[in-house]
């Protein structure tokens, strides 16, 4: 087995996968609905990116700065979205936000400790604030056992149909559950 290297690369095509569907779910539905794919987008290219194996692409130490600023940008649309309409806006708040911090403790790791990617584990020093980062992974963990439930036919109230309406909104479903799979993997290996 490749250990760490071919994790890496099965978060970078789940990501990038997901980010896909995302910018394809901005073809149809209404104003709000492109609104959210694009984020989640987004948020897929952005986790497939910092996902890249070291051996691939080891990044200039300014690409932690950029990450941070593009989610950090992020996360003001998604503070903006979930003060006018709430509900899932406030998810892509909390994964934003989970992404700067991740970029940064990314950054304030020593060049040559780690690699520099947040999903290398290994002999990778800890980054971040341990209890910060167990908020997030009990955030994920609890986001990701909702979802995957929101998928299991008959188990949501009012059946599988109530839950999901839809093939398209069931693969939307399996995409946020990727996402927040990867995110868990991402904070585990920080």
């Amino acid at each position: 087995m490749h250990g760490p290297a071919l994790s890496g690369w099965l978060l970078v095509v789940l990501c990038a996968a997901s980010g896909a569907y995302c910018l394809l779910r901005m073809r149809t539905g209404g104003a709000d609905g492109r609104g959210a794919a694009g984020s989640e987008a987004v948020m897929g290219f952005g986790m497939a990116a910092m996902a890249l194996p070291a051996a691939v692409l080891s990044p200039p130490e300014w690409s932690w700065a950029v990450y941070a600023v593009v989610f950090g940008l992020a996360a003001l649309h998604g503070l903006v979205g979930a003060v006018r309409h709430g509900g899932h806006h406030l998810h892509h708040l909390v994964g934003s936000l989970a992404m700067v911090y991740m970029a940064l403790a990314m950054a304030a790791q020593p060049a040559g400790h780690g690699g520099g990617h947040a999903a290398h584990g290994g002999a990778a020093a800890s980054g971040g604030v341990p209890v910060l980062t167990g908020v997030l992974l009990a955030y994920y963990g609890v986001y990701v056992l909702r979802s995957g439930t929101r998928l299991v036919p008959g188990a949501a109230p009012g059946g599988a149909a109530g839950a999901v309406a839809g093939r398209g909104a069931e693969l939307t479903l399996v995409c946020r559950l990727s996402m927040g799979l990867a995110m868990l993997a991402m904070l585990l290996a920080l």
